[in-house]
């Protein structure tokens, strides 16, 4: 049976989603962030050196970074999740499932830690404001007219796409990216997804 290393208000959310959605047997260990700081717990640390979730345990093997255990369980249990090897769809799947942790992420901590500082982080708010109007109006830009980013249907993608495109919402910005704010109702409406959030516990982005 799967583990999932779980925190609460964290990128793992999805991973206890994909895994109702591929029907995978797990089990959860929730962590809670710190009331004050909103850091992870030591306890994290206990597991893996970073002290970082999501994290998963399958068959003995810890598995770290959100991408890598997507694409681990889909590759297991849900290969459809993820396009034909040489197609322009997987070129496409294989951008996404980097730009969701990289390019998405980068303006988005920055706006979580730099609004931290207060008036000292205000010189870089208008360049942080920027990327992330630049990074949500390109996501809002690509979502298929099927409602997707790259299938027609649910794809390991989407399971990525998800925490930034919650996090746009949550900023106030669906009406600006009306095809992320519809892409966004679509998935949180989905059985697994509501499942996912009855086991996992308070999630602040749904």
């Amino acid at each position: 049976m799967v583990i999932v290393h779980h925190l609460n208000n964290s990128r793992s959310q999805r991973i206890l989603w994909l895994l109702e959605e591929l029907k995978i047997p797990y089990e959860i260990k929730h962590y809670e962030r710190d009331a004050l700081t909103n850091l992870a717990p030591p306890e994290l640390l206990a597991v893996h050196p970073l002290g970082k979730s999501p994290m998963i345990e399958d068959n003995g093997r810890l598995i770290t970074e959100s991408a890598a255990i997507v694409e681990y369980l889909c590759s297991r249990h849900g290969p459809q999740l993820i396009p034909d090897a040489g197609s322009d769809a997987h070129i496409g799947h294989q951008e996404l499932m980097h730009f969701a942790e990289g390019s998405a992420m980068t303006p988005i901590l920055l706006a979580l830690y730099v609004g931290r500082l207060g008036e000292a982080g205000a010189p870089l708010q208008p360049r942080i404001q920027q990327q992330l109007q630049s990074h949500f109006a390109y996501m809002d830009q690509i979502i298929r007219p099927s409602g997707h980013f790259v299938l027609d249907d649910l794809s390991a993608v989407d399971i990525m796409m998800s925490f930034p495109a919650e996090v746009a919402i949550k900023q106030g910005k669906g009406e600006k990216f009306p095809n992320l704010a519809a892409y966004v109702e679509s998935l949180q409406a989905r059985p697994a997804y509501q499942a996912a959030l009855t086991k996992g516990g308070p999630y602040r982005f749904a």
